[in-house]
């Protein structure tokens, strides 16, 4: 593993793999994107949740299969210990199965690897700015692929289902409450609960969980 000095004008990225050549290649690929610094390698999963909560960059590339431990099962430590750093899958599972477990796990991003020179840049921008990614043609089969379980699954109400549909749609807390006629008081102590029932606290992961459990279609 290796590490260098942060440049806080930049978005900071932490590349996790097990092959140095892999590494070497991203490094330049990344470093050479206008705005984008790579501050720190790893090579296996111990040492990615390392170099995360040592460095906290804007973004960790994670390699899905690294010596250490089950990356899918770090995910939500990573998110729990270094809360300001996104996650990108890189990966040459193309299972939707498995980007379906990156995501819900707390991912922003999925990028196979054989599509990495086309994807990554982008996947790696969208999830600095808190917004996900997803490989078009995995996100193709992912859609046509029914979610287990296929409906709400944590205890939701009807008024949190109908409150979680207008968040995933984009309303405001005042715009949901006058669609529903609800206090906008009410419709924040329905936010928060929804948000605890779930596990999820930002408006990316609740968009996820309502397309995952087909609640709207965008």
């Amino acid at each position: 593993m290796s590490a260098e000095r942060a440049d806080r004008t930049q978005t900071t990225v932490v590349i996790a793999d097990d092959h140095t050549v892999v590494r070497q290649g991203l490094r330049m690929l990344i470093d050479n994107e206008d705005g984008l610094q790579v501050i720190a390698e790893a090579g296996t999963v111990p040492d990615a949740e390392r170099m995360a909560r040592a460095h906290r960059p804007s973004v960790l590339v994670l390699d899905l299969n690294m010596p250490g431990g089950s990356s899918l099962e770090a995910i939500p430590r990573l998110r729990e210990h270094a809360a300001d750093t996104a996650i990108v899958v890189l990966t040459m599972q193309d299972d939707p199965a498995f980007a379906r477990q990156a995501l819900q796990a707390g991912a922003l991003g999925f990028v196979l690897k054989e599509a990495a020179d086309e994807e990554l840049l982008e996947a790696i921008k969208l999830a600095a700015a808190g917004d996900t990614y997803l490989n078009p043609r995995l996100g193709a089969r992912l859609a046509t692929t029914p979610a287990e379980p296929a409906g709400p699954p944590d205890d939701l109400s009807e008024r949190e289902v109908e409150v979680l549909r207008l968040i995933a749609l984009g309303h405001t807390n005042a715009e949901i409450a006058s669609q529903l006629f609800l206090s906008t008081r009410t419709v924040e102590t329905h936010r928060a609960h929804i948000q605890q029932k779930l596990r999820r606290t930002t408006r990316a992961e609740l968009v996820r969980y309502a397309l995952e459990h087909k609640l709207v279609d965008l």
